[in-house]
């Protein structure tokens, strides 16, 4: 293949020089042939291009490779198969030529798409309260002196670009539920249509174009916020571009270097906080002499008005264990004790469990995250303690209890021992029956009075309660007399003498 010097040479040699043909054939190592040719035309570079690819292996095996190649572009970016792969896949199907051959035609198939316009993309317009994109990343911070991987939530609203992050342990349907009413309520309001990938905790089933089925749960966060969720083309990453780029973005604003608080609590009140600043001087990429705090303030007013909280729980059945305790995430968490040996159901939101038995709430407790941790309540335990009074002492549930100072009181005085003990039971008890209010104004007063038992406190509690008065009862008229009796001792004596008549004495 003749390089660009060698050509400029030989026309030199020619049109400067003077030099013929077959002298500067000899001097440069060339044929004439090729001499004559490059001088036969003005042109300074020569390419060789075929003008047809035979592919004699491939030829039969075009088919199948493409295919693959369109099969490729509607998976994401995980389930997407090498060129290798594909290789040797056709080399399973009998394919017996090299792997160029492959790359090549590949690259040609891509370069006519490309050409055909399927890569180029188009810019979108939304108007104001259109839509709204939601999507998760991961981010690396340090909480309690801990370095942890969160998972962020984003919300951006497509017009204005308002935004809003909100980090979580997990990435589970509850936690979808908290981040949109966190994000509804600092807009103001939300969006006539949601744009969603498909991830698991809203898509159930995926079909063919945009046709999905959602979660069901996931429609009613929906419906209860007037919202028509959309789901993107798989791969498509593009249809909601926005919140996509935005997550780049926040990662370099906010969590570079890794921030470090006490408690996710904490973080995300400062994120909320950073958004605000950050929408108040980022210039809005459309409208660039206004900010995307401006803008976002004219598009509030063509929200959807914000709803109210949606009960954001994700719902699961589950058993309790003789030890009153629930297993869920894999933690433990105890119920009241006549739930135990039972089945119920544990609503779990973002921050706290809820568990249910026969419609009615046995145990609430604030989640926790990790494994193997238990969560106690020890009034849960109070009605068993009144068989096994020995398990205040070494029981699980009352290991550091932190009991209301004016208990604590009480079980200072009343000392330590099996009595001291079944005492101190008894007024827990009173407390489940009672109420805590009235047994803390009995403990108060016996404490005042300086002597502290179970009797006198459960004295106190019952004299705070008036015995109530019967009600009277109104006589119907059927069953009235008409003969009122009158008091007449002598008819005993009469009976006294039938009864001598018969024999009896």
């Amino acid at each position: 293949m003749l390089i660009v010097e060698t050509i400029a040479r030989v026309r030199r040699d020619h049109h400067v020089h003077h030099k013929p043909i077959k002298q500067i054939a000899r001097e440069r190592g060339l044929s004439r042939n090729t001499v004559r040719k490059i001088l036969r035309t003005d042109m300074t570079a020569f390419s060789y291009e075929r003008d047809r690819q035979p592919l004699p292996r491939l030829g039969e095996y075009v088919a199948a490779l493409e295919r693959m190649l369109e099969d490729n572009q509607s998976k994401n970016r995980r389930e997407r198969l090498t060129l290798t792969r594909m290789f040797e896949l056709l080399q399973a199907s009998g394919y017996d030529g090299g792997y160029d051959a492959v790359r090549r035609h590949a690259r040609r198939w891509r370069a006519e798409r490309v050409s055909a316009g399927t890569g180029v993309f188009i810019p979108l317009y939304f108007a104001p309260g259109e839509a709204y994109q939601f999507d998760w990343s991961h981010e690396i911070v340090v909480l309690g002196g801990v370095t942890t991987t969160i998972k962020a939530a984003h919300v951006r609203l497509c017009h204005s670009r308002a935004f809003l992050v909100v980090c979580y342990p997990r990435e589970t349907q509850e936690m979808v539920f908290d981040a949109h009413d966190r994000a509804f309520r600092f807009f103001g309001g939300s969006c006539r249509r949601g744009i969603y990938d498909n991830m698991g905790t809203a898509v159930d089933a995926v079909f063919a174009g945009k046709e999905r089925r959602f979660n069901r749960r996931f429609e009613q966060l929906c419906s209860h916020h007037l919202v028509e969720p959309v789901a993107c083309t798989p791969a498509a990453g593009w249809e909601k571009g926005q919140v996509e780029n935005q997550v780049g973005n926040v990662r370099e604003w906010f969590f570079t270097p890794r921030p470090r608080f006490g408690s996710l609590e904490e973080l995300n009140s400062w994120l909320e906080e950073q958004c605000r600043r950050k929408m108040a001087i980022l210039a809005h990429p459309e409208a660039k002499d206004r900010t995307v705090a401006e803008v976002f303030a004219e598009e509030k007013a063509a929200l959807v008005a914000y709803r109210g909280a949606f009960d954001g729980f994700h719902e699961i059945q589950a058993a309790a264990s003789k030890s009153a305790l629930v297993r869920f995430d894999r933690n433990r968490y105890s119920v009241a004790a006549g739930a135990a040996n039972r089945p119920v159901s544990v609503r779990a939101y973002a921050d706290r469990v809820v568990i249910r038995q026969d419609g009615g709430v046995v145990a609430e407790h604030k989640r926790v995250f990790g494994r193997d941790q238990t969560v106690f309540d020890p009034w849960h335990y109070v009605p068993a303690l009144a068989r096994k009074p020995g398990a205040l002492r070494n029981g699980a549930p009352f290991r550091d209890w932190d009991l209301p100072p004016w208990l604590a009181s009480v079980r200072r005085r009343l000392g330590s021992g099996d009595e001291a003990d079944r005492q101190f039971v008894t007024i827990l008890t009173a407390v489940v029956e009672h109420g805590l209010e009235a047994v803390e104004a009995a403990c108060l007063e016996a404490l005042a009075n300086g002597v502290c038992t179970a009797t006198v406190i459960l004295n106190h509690v019952s004299r705070q309660h008036q015995p109530m008065k019967a009600a009277s009862i109104a006589t119907p008229a059927a069953l009235r007399l008409t003969s009122p009796p009158m008091a007449d001792c002598g008819r005993y004596d009469t009976l006294r003498s039938m009864g001598g008549h018969h024999g009896t004495p």
